[in-house]
């Protein structure tokens, strides 16, 4: 198993597995999507107190927890580059940033919509949403960061720092709504002592959560696929792809 992550570990030898990965993982993440729509949008019934409108947290609940979980994935990345300089770590945390602001970005403006009619207005200086909006900016500011910066390794060094001390960031999201008074729902899911939310509603926000997972994973693998062909043009394994 070791050596098998070693191997991964190669450029070249993970250009070619993640080629081969993707399809097998695409078209369970869009069957697994299309099931969670489903269910939630049509199968579900009504909340008893937030009617059809509850139905958005079928895309932006699960945009939430992949906006916290890509940015631990994209620190982690940075970590394990910055210990042990290894390429394919910095591929995996540079490409996580776009993905993970696209998620932060749906998760706030589908937080928006839904909070207009419960809340009467499009924002609030929420505790929950200041903290997720401060993701965004830290998503924003590793891809100006590593754009910025000319040789792409030191970017890649900058990045992990950058990633790093923004993890402080993630415990306030998560605990905001233990830690102050505020408008943002509580924890349901996660109530296994006392579930809050139905097991006709639980099994399709499951079913979307793990479809964004997969659909992470498959963008990931194809961005740093992009990456390490760009960072490694000079080197014969990417001459001999374009031959």
């Amino acid at each position: 198993m070791w050596q098998f992550f070693h191997r991964l570990s190669s450029p070249p030898y993970f250009y070619g597995f993640a080629g081969r990965l993707v399809p097998w993982l695409a078209v369970p993440a869009a069957l697994l999507a299309l099931a969670g729509l489903y269910g939630g949008l049509v199968l579900a019934p009504p909340d008893y107190q937030q009617g059809e409108s509850y139905r958005i947290i079928f895309i932006h609940v699960p945009s939430a927890w992949m906006s916290l979980f890509i940015y631990m994935v994209m620190a982690t990345a940075g970590a394990i580059s910055l210990i042990w300089h290894i390429k394919l770590w910095e591929a995996v945390a540079v490409s996580s940033a776009p993905i993970g602001a696209a998620f932060t970005f749906l998760a706030l403006v589908t937080g928006s919509l839904w909070g207009k009619p419960m809340w009467g207005t499009w924002w609030v200086w929420d505790a929950r949403l200041t903290s997720e909006l401060i993701l965004l900016f830290l998503y924003l500011g590793v891809i100006a960061l590593y754009g910025a910066v000319e040789d792409k390794r030191t970017a890649a060094r900058a990045v992990a720092i950058l990633a790093l001390v923004g993890v402080v960031n993630i415990p306030i999201i998560h605990y905001s709504v233990e830690w102050w008074n505020t408008l943002h729902q509580g924890p349901t899911v996660t109530k296994f002592d006392a579930p809050s939310i139905h097991v006709s509603m639980l099994i399709p926000l499951l079913l979307m959560a793990l479809a964004c997972k997969l659909y992470y994973v498959v963008v990931l693998l194809v961005r740093v696929r992009h990456v390490l062909v760009d960072r490694e043009q000079s080197s014969r394994w990417v001459a001999e792809l374009v031959k």
